[in-house]
């Protein structure tokens, strides 16, 4: 992903002041709707229990997802909120998606999601969001979100989960995806699936925000 693709993701707007990043850090996710005060402690406790559950230190999750010890340790002590990208190697080294690092559990049944309330993450340079259009209190899988990108904006994917498939239309402006070597082409209406266990590449090549909506499918029921 995208993204959810994560800057997922891939900085809070607010919240306290987190110690120095380190230098694999470039920056952090602003959490838009949702207060950083709920979504940073919710990412700290979800990090450090699939952590643990999965047996990993957090010397040995560094080496496996080349995110710094110091970054992982300010994360699961609520200090930062990461970029989606480090969100990605977090989740791609622990085996979920993104969502799982940043999900809360809530009631079952008819679930109303407000659109101030979403949660929105942000590239570092603020060119890409993703906001997630689904609960994460349930098993599934499938995931549905919201994706803009800025004018003449890059995001760069890494690799999901095998099994993983993303089925994207654009809604508003142009994209070019980048996936498998080759590049496509997509306005308005135009919609692309693809297997999404390689890199892939998000760029508008146009003067207008690209608006796009994503549906993300795992081989395995996650949540």
């Amino acid at each position: 992903m995208a993204a959810a693709k994560e800057s997922a993701g891939r900085r809070a707007r607010a919240r306290q002041a987190p110690a120095p990043a380190p230098p694999d850090a470039p920056g952090h996710e602003r959490a838009h709707g949702a207060s950083a005060a709920d979504l940073t402690p919710v990412l700290g406790g979800n990090l450090r229990r699939l952590r643990v559950r999965r047996g990993l230190s957090l010397e040995k999750l560094s080496r496996q997802s080349g995110v710094s010890r110091a970054m992982l340790g300010q994360i699961e002590l609520g200090q930062s909120t990461p970029t989606i990208n480090v969100l990605w190697k977090i989740s791609t080294a622990l085996g979920v998606p993104f969502s799982a690092l940043i999900s809360s559990r809530a009631q079952s049944g008819v679930q109303v999601l407000r659109g101030e309330q979403a949660k929105t993450l942000t590239s570092h340079d603020g060119a890409f969001s993703s906001r997630a259009l689904f609960p994460f209190d349930e098993p599934r899988r499938v995931e549905f979100y919201e994706l803009r990108l800025a004018p003449r904006g890059v995001e760069r994917a890494d690799a999901h989960a095998p099994g993983t498939v993303e089925n994207l239309v654009v809604s508003r402006g142009r994209l070019e995806i980048e996936v498998g070597g080759a590049t496509h082409q997509l306005s308005g209406g135009d919609a692309i699936v693809f297997e999404a266990d390689a890199p892939h590449v998000y760029r508008n090549p146009g003067e207008d925000e690209a608006v796009m909506y994503l549906v993300m499918t795992y081989a395995d029921t996650v949540g």
